[in-house]
């Protein structure tokens, strides 16, 4: 079938037909958090970045289906270059990974001889490959302390970047990258959240501005912030309303609210049900990575999950 015949589908069919394609196929589907609810509903594990790549190289499944973005599957492929690993948006970039190249990278580091890289996992193959080591915004702030260096350059985001600098002693020299869906978020945002739900903790994502993060009562990453609303009836989430989504489904008897209704990532919901269905039914688009660039980068990321 073509995708615009899966488009004409309804939803229910299209989610039996995306389970049968699975099996059919050998397929595991790991989901991002944000993704849309009905991807999120069929996929067979949910988590943030630094989860799905560990489950990445659970699986024993031969083709990988990765519903989020590009930087996610090239992950999933740099951690499993037997398997093989399609994304179903072909388009389904991240703006904050394409504010820095391999060239910009190397300009960086030569302006720092000596100094030790870490990557966000939101970064490119090449970016990763250029890099010592990887991290996600769960363990960020482990993995430089790891590192036990006297300064070290992070790339790109620098909300993250700065937020690190504030619990490690090392000196971090940041990228001036930044996620557009968390550096939207305002002051204004966290004192109208306050006046609207008197009492009710706010949490934030580490992508965040400075300022809204220290008015915050708690910074984590998506992965983190489940764990937090097992443990709130009423909470006040800063990232992408995807998460909000999950937790209200998953809690349906307690109240998450976003700190803005506006924070949405549209590449984050490029993945639908219909895309996803034909990409499995004719394995595309397929994540290709050159073998050079792909051994490099696996070192970035093993030495990740291995501090991790």
């Amino acid at each position: 079938m073509d995708l615009k015949g899966y488009a004409r589908l309804s939803e229910d069919e299209l989610a039996d037909r995306v389970r049968r394609l699975k099996r059919e196929h050998d397929a595991v589907i790991l989901g991002h958090n944000y993704q849309i609810e009905g991807v999120q509903l069929v996929s067979d594990y949910l988590g943030d970045s630094l989860r799905l790549a560990q489950l990445a190289t659970e699986t024993d499944a031969s083709l990988i289906a990765l519903c989020g973005v590009r930087f996610m599957a090239e992950s999933a492929k740099i951690l499993n270059p037997e398997k093989k690993v399609i994304l179903p948006s072909e388009s389904a970039g991240c703006p904050m990974a394409d504010m820095i190249d391999g060239d910009d990278l190397r300009r960086f580091k030569a302006a720092y001889p000596g100094v030790p890289v870490v990557c966000y996992v939101n970064t490119s193959a090449e970016v990763k490959a250029e890099s010592d080591v990887c991290c996600t915004s769960s363990n960020a702030v482990d993995i430089v302390r790891a590192l036990e260096a006297e300064r070290v350059l992070f790339v790109p985001d620098r909300n993250l970047a700065s937020y690190v600098a504030t619990k490690v002693k090392a000196e971090v020299i940041p990228w001036q990258g930044h996620c557009y869906v968390h550096d939207m978020f305002v002051v204004e945002d966290v004192e109208l959240a306050r006046a609207e739900h008197p009492g009710v903790p706010i949490v934030v994502h580490p992508e965040s501005p400075p300022g809204v993060i220290e008015l915050s009562d708690y910074v984590a990453s998506t992965g983190g912030m489940m764990k937090l609303a097992a443990e709130h009836d009423e909470l006040i989430v800063g990232t992408e309303i995807g998460m909000v989504e999950r937790m209200n489904r998953e809690y349906p008897e307690r109240d998450y609210y976003p700190l803005s209704s506006f924070a949405v990532c549209r590449n984050m919901k490029m993945t639908d049900l219909p895309r996803l269905a034909w990409a499995l039914e004719h394995e595309q688009h397929e994540i290709e990575i050159p073998a050079e660039t792909l051994e490099r980068a696996r070192g970035a990321l093993s030495r990740m999950l291995e501090l991790s």
